[in-house]
């Protein structure tokens, strides 16, 4: 194939790009240059925010729902899970509880990332004491070598996962 330089130019890479929340509908199409400023053009007159708004409220809106339809056929909630886990390992020990915060919410919720105030929340969901200092908790726990931190998220703890030792720990303590 043989294309010349004239050709060349008039070739032009298309883009689309279709958003639907609630009422408003964004449909740009075009040259992709003409869609990146359609787009930058949107962001500048709050029409971006109000998308961003309506995605949020209908998230909201779909995590409400599955709350209530778990518990319309009797799963458990969150804060009573947790306080089963805690209770049936026999874990009384505030580092053990992290630790099984931490994989209850890795493996039972399957949130990768969990600031402090979810884990927190966590405990105050289940009716036990929340961690004073989360983070002294989660670096103990590291140095134990009960936790990581993949390198992709540097040191930052939210992202904590268990080690195998961490989780060889856990059910250590549920069979003490």
């Amino acid at each position: 194939m043989r294309v010349s330089l004239g050709e060349l130019f008039t070739m032009v890479t298309q883009s689309r790009f279709m958003v639907t929340a609630g009422d408003l509908e964004i449909d740009l199409s075009g040259a992709s240059v003409e869609v990146d400023a359609r787009l930058i053009q949107m962001r500048h007159d709050d029409t971006w925010s109000i998308v961003l708004e309506r995605l949020r409220d209908a998230r909201d809106a779909a995590i409400d729902a599955a709350i209530d339809a778990a518990r319309d056929i009797g799963l458990p909630e969150r804060g009573s899970a947790f306080r089963a886990l805690v209770e049936n390992c026999s874990l009384n020990k505030k580092p053990d509880q992290v630790l099984a915060a931490i994989h209850y919410l890795r493996e039972v919720e399957s949130v990768t990332d969990s600031p402090p105030r979810v884990v927190n929340q966590l405990f105050s969901d289940a009716g036990i004491e929340p961690p004073g200092n989360l983070s002294l908790y989660l670096n103990r726990l590291k140095e134990r070598g009960l936790l990581m931190v993949p390198l992709e998220y540097g040191d930052k703890n939210r992202y904590s996962l268990l080690t195998n030792a961490g989780r060889a720990h856990l059910d250590k303590q549920s069979t003490s």
